[in-house]
């Protein structure tokens, strides 16, 4: 296959404009322990005695030093191009980044990528520091060169809770492309970052974008091999989102094939063959299974019912019944009559349905940050990201699920029984088992 997604697998340290590998991310995304000098190569410790390893290891002694004792500037970049602040950002040093910006830094200076302390901070998932950048008046939407914004970067390096926090609190976009027609969503996917994938569909990422090779999400995901991020983009799709082709006519299944994922091609052509058997709920097909077995098990138990008022106890009578025999008969009638009644509540009671959260964006304000009501969710705070419900916009309680017959989270979800096509959670599940 010649083209761009060939060269994807293969080469993993080529250049960001023939690979989504983030080589624009910071280089210095080492251990902050080797600090700038080592990432110079230098060995002599004269140039470990400047602002950017202070910097970097949060020395605020030295900082402090260097700048004010011998007039050392902190707006200037290192022979590598970058600067102090984003050495602090990099590696969570507050104190020392609260000092750099104090005298003078630049909370907005770029490096020769273009990217900014912010972008640094990403590449960590450091909420700490970006807080404070953001408070200083950094930008939350600057694109360095390739296109990159602090949520491609973030999704690039899985840093879930970060993507969370600009969003949620700075009204970050989540989902803006790159110079290659590339979302953050795309980035989640490729590198696999199931979590993040959750939250950026959450936050109505849009799941069918394609980039300038034609792929979408699901292509990256399927390219790399990874079952998890295909899985909930599967869950979170549709089939037109299996039978998207690239600009070399191949769908994501292909793709899977090609590359030799056998798992991922076996289950992308599991999934598309549901849908062909219109098991998606939009079918007649899929509509009847939806209505399940109860309307076939009451018509059984009021045709047996009737069998037997007419058959046994309608005959008896004619025979001159029995008290006792007719206590007897009477108790099946009353206890098939009252099953009957458990059977309709079963079926037609709200088992312990979560409203669902659709936000309506035509009313919501520009300035209104997204999901602010569940900023301080403790699930989210945790890092819960599984039990975001992709589909009906909510954090969902404990032991709560999505059913996908219903469409519908469920608190407490035991399972679907098609016996009374319900759900059994919460509110049914004494009901159900006294009905059993």
């Amino acid at each position: 296959m010649a083209s761009e997604i060939e060269v994807l697998e293969d080469t993993t340290t080529a250049s960001a404009s023939a690979s989504p590998v983030p080589s624009a991310s910071p280089s210095p995304a080492a251990d902050p322990e080797e600090g700038p000098a080592a990432a110079a190569g230098a060995e002599d410790d004269s140039l470990k005695n400047d602002v950017y390893t202070a910097a970097a290891y949060g020395d605020l002694e030295k900082l402090q030093r260097l700048v004010e004792g011998e007039g050392r500037p902190v707006m200037q970049p290192d022979g590598l191009g970058y600067h102090a602040l984003q050495w602090a950002a990099l590696n969570n040093r507050v104190a020392a980044a609260q000092y750099i910006l104090e005298h003078g830094a630049d909370v907005n200076a770029v490096d020769h990528t273009g990217q900014t302390a912010l972008h640094w901070s990403a590449v960590r998932g450091h909420i700490q520091v970006a807080e404070l950048l953001l408070k200083e008046g950094a930008k939350v939407d600057v694109a360095d060169l390739y296109g990159y914004q602090a949520t491609h970067v973030a999704a690039q390096y899985g840093q879930t809770a970060f993507i969370y926090h600009i969003v949620a609190k700075w009204n970050a976009d989540p989902d803006v492309p790159d110079n290659d027609g590339r979302s953050p969503l795309h980035w989640a996917a490729y590198k696999g970052f199931a979590d993040s994938i959750r939250l950026l569909l959450y936050l109505d990422a849009y799941r069918g974008r394609q980039d300038k090779e034609g792929c979408t999400p699901l292509h990256w995901a399927a390219i790399r091999g990874n079952l998890e991020a295909c899985t909930v983009l599967v869950q979170a799709g549709k089939k037109d989102d299996l039978m998207v082709k690239d600009k070399t006519g191949l769908t994501p299944a292909q793709l899977a094939a090609d590359k030799n994922h056998r798992q991922v091609a076996f289950f992308l052509d599991n999934a598309k063959r549901v849908y062909d058997r219109g098991c998606d709920g939009n079918t007649s097909f899929g509509k009847l299974s939806k209505l399940g077995l109860a309307p076939v098990l009451w018509c059984i138990i009021i045709g047996l019912l009737a069998t037997y008022i007419h058959s046994v106890i309608s005959g008896q009578y004619i025979m001159d019944m029995t008290a006792p025999f007719g206590l007897f008969a009477w108790s099946g009638v009353f206890l098939a009559t009252a099953g009957l009644v458990m059977l309709y509540k079963c079926s037609r009671k709200d088992p312990g349905y979560i409203k669902a959260n659709i936000r309506d964006s035509q009313n919501q304000r520009d300035d209104e940050p997204l999901l602010k009501l569940e900023l301080d969710n403790p699930a989210l705070l945790s890092g819960n990201w599984s039990q975001l419900c992709i589909t009906c916009k909510i954090v969902r309680p404990v032991r709560s699920k999505h059913c996908s017959t219903c469409d519908r989270c469920v608190e407490q979800f035991d399972h679907h029984c098609p016996w009374v096509s319900n759900c059994i959670g919460k509110v049914l599940m004494f009901l159900w088992v006294s009905l059993c």
